[in-house]
């Protein structure tokens, strides 16, 4: 285990394999774990880095700075402590989208950008995560959390056909505190990238599953309209979690395009 002081406090990462680096940014209510087979993987060809965002997993969790864009100023000072010149972002769900929003501030930084299952639009979210994102429901969750963690659990075979994922999303459940859970999924609700796609000059790709219950999976149309260079690779069996879903091909499709191979 790894971790970095920042200006808003601890970042906790993990870190695998040699090379060029590749960072790996999960989504909401998650943690590195997610990406811990993609890790094992990638370790092979780059040096991976999962983080765990600030009131998520292992990092920090005493703050007021769980909006989405405080999350692209993390990923800016993570590469500036570990001395990242330039990296390929790759980004699950809100990670993406704070991925893509990395690549406008800090162009210079982001060699390419891969999101996976990730809003370009707030309103693409789930009807349940939308109600999340006003502070009486979020309250109302917490002073409730263990019937909402059981709700949950029930609810884990129908996002994600993974047999470990219920175990996974729960652990990632108990580290997160009222205020990450209810300032981070607002501020996603409102977020809106169509305006500044066209600026995005980097290599990007949009992996999308069919059967995604928790963002629209259509939401792949709205990227490559917006980056009509984009890649976009959809996954017909699986849900927004398509790297448990579908790890052999996931891997092999972001291996491609890190490489820097074109779609066939």
């Amino acid at each position: 285990m790894s971790s970095i002081t920042t200006d808003q406090g601890i970042l906790h990462y993990e870190v695998y394999g040699r090379g060029k680096p590749v960072i790996l940014l999960h989504g909401w209510l998650g943690s590195w774990g997610l990406w811990q087979e993609t890790m094992t993987f990638l370790g092979q060809y780059y040096r991976t880095y999962a983080l765990d965002f600030w009131g998520f997993g292992e990092s920090g969790r005493k703050l007021d700075t769980y909006q989405v864009q405080d999350f692209v100023a993390l990923v800016g000072q993570f590469m500036d402590k570990l001395g990242i010149i330039q990296a390929p972002l790759v980004g699950h769900s809100m990670g993406g989208t704070v991925s893509l929003l990395v690549a406008l501030r800090y162009p210079e930084r982001v060699q390419r950008v891969t999101v996976v299952g990730s809003p370009i639009v707030g309103s693409s979210l789930a009807f349940a995560l939308k109600l999340a994102g006003y502070r009486l429901n979020a309250w109302a969750l917490f002073n409730l959390f263990g019937v909402f963690r059981a709700a949950m659990r029930l609810a884990a075979p129908m996002i994600c056909r993974d047999p470990r994922f219920p175990d996974m999303m729960d652990r990632d459940l108990t580290r997160t505190t009222l205020d990450s859970f209810l300032l981070s999924i607002a501020s996603l609700r409102r977020t809106d990238l169509r305006p500044d796609l066209n600026r995005i000059q980097v290599p990007a790709m949009g992996m999308y599953g069919d059967r995604d219950n928790i963002v629209n999976p259509n939401q792949w149309a709205v990227l490559k309209q917006g980056v009509p260079g984009a890649r976009i690779e959809r996954f017909k069996t699986a849900g927004h979690f398509i790297m448990l879903d579908e790890p052999r091909i996931f891997m092999e499709k972001l291996k491609s395009f890190l490489d820097g191979q074109s779609e066939s």
